[in-house]
């Protein structure tokens, strides 16, 4: 009896932190939209920073996320996915999967401002890129790559032994049944992870500050190796403005921001409903 009532009092004061917290942050949604929904604009879209706040835009900023997020998926997604099937499937070793494992969850949990002075001091001055588009996209890769490989190590433990199994009885390959019956049955949760990392990589303002510097900037990049600056530091430089018209734009580009983030988690969303819906059918 003791104990029913203990469950039923944590679950009365779990569910009242959710909805503190949940009230806490429809306040927060509330206060940027009725600062930020006047500056959201075509123009606002299209626009460079300029030091008249009428005038000013986040393309260049906007342009500059893209670019560092898109590319770092390209890097982090395969190179993720790819390793966590070489753990999983092919590592015989025990001990030394658990070590890897060990080693990547550690990798997870450093800091995302080591990231940028690793990143900086080794593919930015090393090895000659300098504080460019690719130097911030190689580094926002290996920031994420530990998150996408947790996700996939876990989707790929998840798949039942006896699928296994079954496609070895029937003779098929250690690589046939990778690409055949492991793969497509954890890709669903691999790339669900894999998207949440990349929304957390668009995110960032800690590396790229160090990568890049930049905080005001006219120029859109066109290549990877232009400078650039992102869209968490274009709001910081906004936020530290002393004029209230700055604070508005901020709150404008932090609703573009989390109009991204609302993106890509729908897009992971439907990755997985689509992935599981075709697999049920097979």
């Amino acid at each position: 009896m003791a104990g029913r009532v203990g469950d039923s009092a944590l679950a009365a004061a779990s569910s009242l932190s959710i909805a503190l917290l949940l009230l806490i942050l429809a306040v927060f949604l509330a206060g940027v939209a009725l600062d930020g929904y006047r500056r959201l604009t075509i123009e606002f879209i299209t626009g460079t920073p300029s030091a008249n706040p009428e005038e000013a835009g986040i393309l260049p900023a906007l342009a500059g996320s893209l670019w560092v997020v898109s590319l770092a998926a390209l890097i982090a997604i395969p190179l993720g996915i790819g390793f966590s099937v070489f753990i999983v499937e092919y590592l015989r070793s025990e001990r030394l999967r658990e070590a890897l494992y060990f080693v990547v969850e550690t990798l997870a949990g450093v800091p995302s401002v080591v990231y940028g002075i690793v990143g900086l001091g080794f593919v930015g001055y090393q090895l000659g890129l300098g504080r460019s588009v690719a130097t911030g996209a190689i580094t926002l890769a290996f920031l994420i790559l530990p998150l996408i490989v947790v996700s996939s190590v876990e989707a790929l433990r998840s798949v039942p032994d006896s699928l296994r199994m079954g496609a070895y009885a029937l003779g098929a390959s250690r690589t046939q049944v990778v690409l055949k019956v492991t793969l497509p049955m954890a890709l669903p949760g691999a790339l669900t992870g894999s998207i949440l990392a990349v929304a957390r990589a668009l995110g960032e303002a800690a590396p790229i500050l160090v990568i890049s510097g930049v905080l005001f900037s006219k120029k859109i990049p066109t290549s990877i190796l232009d400078s650039f600056t992102v869209l968490p530091l274009q709001i910081f430089n906004w936020v530290t403005r002393p004029q209230a018209e700055f604070r508005e734009l901020a709150a404008a580009a932090i609703i573009v921001l989390l109009a991204l983030f609302l993106a890509l988690n729908l897009a992971a969303f439907y990755i997985r409903e689509s992935y599981t819906r075709r697999l049920l059918e097979v």
